[in-house]
Formats: C-alpha cells, sequence, structure tokens
C-alpha cells in the first residue's frame, strides 16, 4: 500500500520560555496539507508566540518544526518562501494606496515587475478592492484593511497561510466576509493555520480544531469530536399543564435524570441530540397519550468545550 502524505506541518516537543514563564511546553502537532486548522485558546495561552515561531519571527528553546518537509531550524530561508503571514493587526502603510502596498510585497519577495502587476491585479479583484485600489489605506475601513493584509500575505502565492486572530475588531459583516475569503483558500489546497478567540470563527472555518492552554494542548481533534468531549446535551419539553408535566415526569424511567420545572412546565431530560433518541422519547409521550406543545434540543458547543477544558485546568494547575 501506499505510504501516507507527510503533513503539510509537523511540530514536535516545542518549548518555548520567556525567563521563568513557560509559553509553550512541549507542543506536538501534525496538520494536513489543505486544510484549516484552528487554535483557539484564552490570552496568554501561547498562540501568538506559536505563530512567530513558524513564521520564523523567533525561535523555540527547543523542539522539530518541519513544513512541507523543510526543518525549520535548518533552512528557515526555504520555509519563508512558503508560507504567507496575517497578524492580529493590519499590516499595512495607510499613506500608499491598496495598490502600492500590493507593489511593495511584490518588490519585498522578488516577484519582478510584471508578475507583480499581475498578481496585484488578481487579488485587488478577489478581495473587492478594484474601485478603492488607488486610494490611501488610512480612507479604508478595518474590513477593508484586514483584506488587503491577506491579499499581501498572499503576493507569493504561499502553500501555508499563518492569520493570527484575522477577525479581531472586525464588525459581524466584515468578519463573514473574511470568512468567506479563507474558505475559498482552502478550498484552493491553501494549508491554513488559525488563531482565534471567536468560538464561532473556528466552527465555521476549521477541519480540526486544537484547544491550548497554559501553553499545552488539552484537546484536539474535530468540532463534532470536541463537542462530544463535554456532557450537557438535554432535550427540553414543555407541556400546557401541570398534569401533563407530573404524566411525563412519570412516564420517564428514574435513571434517565430528568429535571422538571413546575413554574414554566417544562422538563428537562439530558439526551445526546440524536435522531433516535429524540423519537423514542416522543413515542413513549405520544403512546400515553401525553401531548408536547413545544420541545428544544440543546447539545453542546465550542464555548462549553472552551470553558470546560480551560476551566478544567486551571483547577488542575
Amino acid at each position: 500500500m501506499p505510504s501516507e502524505r507527510p503533513p503539510a506541518l509537523s511540530i514536535r516537543r516545542l518549548r518555548k520560555t520567556f525567563g521563568s514563564h513557560v509559553v509553550l511546553d512541549d507542543l506536538d502537532i501534525d496538520i494536513a496539507a489543505g486544510t484549516v486548522f484552528a487554535l483557539l485558546g484564552p490570552n496568554g495561552a501561547g498562540k501568538t508566540t506559536l505563530i512567530r515561531i513558524l513564521a520564523t519571527l523567533i525561535s523555540p528553546d527547543r523542539g522539530e518544526v518541519d513544513v512541507f518537509e523543510h526543518n525549520l531550524a535548518a533552512d528557515p530561508e526555504t520555509i519563508r518562501r512558503l508560507i504567507g503571514v496575517t497578524g492580529q493587526y493590519a499590516a499595512v502603510d495607510g499613506v500608499l494606496t491598496g495598490t502600492e502596498n500590493l507593489r511593495l510585497t511584490g518588490r519585498l519577495l522578488h516577484l519582478g515587475k510584471d508578475e507583480t502587476r499581475r498578481r496585484g491585479a488578481e487579488l485587488l479583484e478577489r478581495f473587492d478592492l478594484v474601485e478603492a485600489a488607488d486610494k490611501p489605506v488610512a480612507s479604508y475601513s478595518g474590513g477593508m484593511r484586514r483584506r488587503l493584509d491577506l491579499a499581501m500575505s498572499l503576493m507569493g502565492k504561499p502553500r501555508m497561510v499563518f492569520l493570527d486572530e484575522p477577525t479581531t475588531g472586525l464588525d459581524p459583516r466584515s468578519r463573514r466576509d473574511l470568512w468567506s475569503a479563507i474558505r475559498e483558500l482552502a478550498a484552493e489546497g491553501t494549508t491554513i493555520v488559525l488563531t482565534t478567540q471567536y468560538l464561532e470563527e473556528a466552527d465555521q472555518l476549521a477541519d480540526r480544531i486544537a484547544v491550548l492552554d497554559h501553553g499545552r494542548i488539552v484537546a484536539d481533534g474535530t468540532p463534532d469530536e470536541l463537542k462530544r468531549l463535554v456532557p450537557g446535551g438535554h432535550i427540553r419539553f414543555r407541556f400546557a399543564d401541570r398534569a401533563l408535566l407530573t404524566a411525563a415526569t412519570d412516564a420517564l424511567d428514574p435513571r434517565a435524570g430528568g429535571q422538571a420545572d413546575a413554574d414554566q412546565l417544562t422538563l428537562q431530560v439530558p439526551c445526546d441530540g440524536s435522531a433516535a433518541e429524540i423519537k423514542q422519547l416522543l413515542d413513549r409521550f405520544a403512546d400515553l397519550g401525553i401531548a408536547i406543545e413545544q420541545l428544544s434540543v440543546h447539545t453542546p458547543d465550542l464555548d462549553d468545550v472552551f470553558f470546560a477544558l480551560t476551566e478544567r485546568t486551571e483547577v488542575a494547575a
């Protein structure tokens, strides 16, 4: 059988300290090519430090990093040609126009005049900046600046892009516009490493998510896998009167752990949200002639995962 493709990014026992403070504590991460990998964590968890190491801006104390099988310590110049980086704040020159910012990036990358012009025009079109291309960036909105910043990071056609909290400070519409751009990049095969504090952002974009806390990965998996780590899913039934609520409560197996609220006329039953489990409950009530006025299903989301996992490590620390 053919061997599996090597990961686009491989991190082994990566450690970084600042004085006596351990920022990254022996991280191990593999990221497949052409996927979106999101790194979640509270402030101070080490997310930005990790991105700065991967972007060759600072060195780790120890550990191995390979980007498309090129070693970070041995071949940083090659890695710089393979990656693009967008930081927390747009690294654009407000005095220059959008076109001039892109041309400056092209010159820094030694792309040549014709390639710089062609590539710049493509990116202005792609990020809906054509009309503003010849205006000073100081006149751009926050969302336009972030789109231009991302366009600049793509001038060299990188195979991997690091996005460090790319939607910080953006309004909801601008954030969703940037999400669309990130999805398009991923669909084209670009590997994306995204750090964010927005849980919905990770849920919307990521193929895999790792939760970083106190410099360690405390959970790693797909969004659905992470949600299954946390208990708390339930189905809530509302009834028209107390007699129906009482009948429904009595119909439950005592081990089900249902909780009745007589004031709200609701019954909350632990449930994993599966169709089979919901149907089983509905069928039982229907067989007993218990009419349900309303129902709602709650399954754990990434907010639940984030708080449960980071609180757990704080208690353990």
